[in-house]
């Protein structure tokens, strides 16, 4: 019988995390996008709205789930329509990698009472790549408030990620949503540049 593997130990991991974030390394750093473009539900219909954004990407050091070990980034996303000063989106969360299998995950949180966790696969030297989280499975999947679960379920949501240059990068997003039973894909696009280089995670220094 072949004995069971060993999930406590933790794997050995390295203290600089800029150098082992693989794809995702170039995303270190804050940027600032300010063409975006956002399609979302309203009761006359869809409503196209601009958008401008800052986005901060903060290495943190490497976390071990025994030995699976992880590299990654802290992230704060703020959101704002041209010449308001409401927040039109706030989110935060961590995006990982695992070099030792190439999977990704993108964990986030946001104030209107939903949180998700999304995943998918690259290799080191990828300059894009896609992750999913789907309503209703217990891995990669999304939870939300009773309101938001009852009137505008979100049942998947995708992002595509794409690295143009070490200072350029842009996103498409589609989160898909159940709104009075009716299927609508509300959508996300922004183009960013570089306003800040990335800073070495806290063990690194």
């Amino acid at each position: 019988m072949a004995p069971e593997p060993d999930i406590f130990s933790e794997g050995e991991s390295s203290p600089d995390t800029l150098a082992n974030l693989g794809p995702l390394r170039t995303l270190a750093g804050a940027w600032v996008g300010n063409a975006g473009q956002d399609v979302h539900p309203q009761a006359s219909g869809p409503e196209s709205d601009r958008y401008s954004e800052t986005l901060r990407f903060d290495a943190v050091d490497a976390q071990a789930n025994g030995p699976q070990v992880l590299y990654g980034l802290r992230y704060h996303q703020h959101v704002l329509k041209p010449g308001e000063d409401a927040t039109f989106h706030d989110q935060v969360g961590y995006l990982n990698w695992e070099p030792a299998t190439g999977l990704i995950t993108m964990s986030l949180a946001i104030p209107r009472a939903q949180v998700a966790l999304a995943g998918g696969y690259a290799t080191a030297n990828s300059t894009s790549f896609v992750l999913r989280a789907e309503r209703g499975p217990p891995v990669f999947g999304i939870t939300s408030s009773p309101f938001l679960d009852e009137h505008f379920a979100t049942t998947e949501w995708v992002i595509k990620v794409f690295i143009d240059g070490p200072d350029l990068w842009h996103y498409e997003q589609t989160t898909t949503l159940q709104v009075g039973g009716v299927p609508f894909a509300h959508t996300d696009a922004n183009t960013l540049q570089r306003i800040e280089a990335a800073q070495p995670n806290p063990l690194s220094r």
